[in-house]
């Protein structure tokens, strides 16, 4: 038998979100890893710190620059916390075009997460291209509604800025005529890919119960078998009134969690068929009128959260009655779920470390926030 010797390396960036603000310590004997350890803490952002300073309303747009790829969803936690802490009320249209805009982005955000993964595993082109592609059309929509494509600002307290465009409709109608075409295309891609199934199956596995002791939330804690979603277990806004599933894995492996993403994006897709059969007229009104953009709180503490593609995104904030958060803090999903990263690797292979990396779905910008 060979005697091999234990060596300490330093591996990353790797990931196309983590450009020099990343980096995994990584234990090997051979190729097999023994232990590792992610370092995160680079970025400095202070969101937390700055949003201290600033008043309620100025820190919405702080909330796009979290996770940048998911503003909207980011925005929906936000504004559900601080209408919580005042005690406003949201229009009946308001809650559809919010969840309207919330489920888009879970469709945007994995199939651009997908297509990094396998990018990840070395294929440059054709399933990034597709998701890409894909994330455009809905990015058009945002840009049709808010003005921006990536940070949108959409949600105001009480609603949103402002209705959808007539365009609008129609436009995202021809959206969902094409979109099961592009899942299946997606998914066929994957499941009949023999070098992707190698990769990925009984890769990186997850067990439900290391998942559940690690607070790991969103597709990662699924695809480790266990149906937890806070849209179903604590529905927020008006998700109670939507039909829909949630899908899980049996393993716990990169392969479940590309499936568990798949399958939510058509379960999205269900949701807004939902939306637009049930949209309020105008007359519901986007905002609430009453809703005065420059509150001030009474003095008191408060926690929302919500389902956001990565996983529980929860802004708990405290107020001493004045116009800005006393303190102001973001459980960030991508931040979380990064910790059981080391428990995912051990006994597998270097060159599984990236893909298993890759699975999880982080935005640096939500991890240091």
């Amino acid at each position: 038998m060979l005697k091999t010797e234990e060596l300490q390396i330093n591996i990353g960036p790797q990931h196309p979100s983590t450009h020099g603000v990343f980096r995994m310590i990584v234990t090997v004997d051979g190729e097999t890893i023994t232990d590792l350890k992610p370092v995160f803490g680079y970025l400095h952002r202070n969101h937390e710190q700055i949003a201290e300073v600033n008043t309620y309303l100025q820190n919405m747009p702080y909330t796009d620059r979290l996770d940048y790829f998911n503003s909207m969803a980011n925005n929906h936690a936000y504004a559900l916390a601080v209408e919580k802490l005042v005690g406003i009320e949201v229009p009946e249209r308001a809650e559809y075009l919010r969840v309207l805009m919330v489920e888009l982005t879970r469709i945007l955000n994995h199939a651009g997460a997908l297509g990094f993964l396998i990018n990840d595993m070395g294929a440059w082109q054709t399933q990034l291209a597709f998701g890409m592609r894909e994330r455009e059309k809905i990015l058009d929509l945002f840009e049709s509604a808010s003005g921006a494509r990536l940070m949108c600002n959409y949600f105001r307290f009480g609603g949103v800025a402002r209705d959808l465009p007539p365009d609008f409709m129609p436009r995202l109608k021809d959206l969902l005529i094409a979109m099961p075409a592009f899942v299946d295309e997606m998914e066929r891609l994957l499941r009949e890919n023999e070098i992707l199934l190698q990769r990925s199956e009984n890769i990186g596995i997850l067990p439900k119960e290391v998942a559940i002791s690690y607070s790991v939330t969103g597709p990662m804690l699924r695809a480790s078998g266990v149906p937890y979603d806070i849209r179903k277990a604590e529905p927020y806004s008006i998700y109670d009134r939507f039909d829909f599933d949630v899908p899980i894995g049996a393993v716990g492996d990169v392969y479940d969690r590309i499936l568990v993403r798949i399958e939510e994006m058509r379960q999205s897709k269900r949701i807004i068929e939902q939306i637009i059969q049930q949209l309020p007229d105008a007359q519901g009104g986007h905002i609430n009128p009453k809703a005065r953009q420059n509150v001030r709180p009474p003095a008191g503490d408060v926690y929302a959260r919500v389902e956001t593609p990565k996983g529980e995104l929860g802004f708990y904030l405290v107020s001493d009655g004045s116009l800005k958060p006393y303190r102001y803090k973001v459980r960030a999903p991508s931040f979380i779920n990064l910790t059981p990263l080391g428990d995912m690797c051990r006994g597998y292979k270097v060159a599984d470390v990236v893909v298993i990396l890759g699975s999880i779905d982080i935005v640096m910008g939500e991890v240091d926030r």
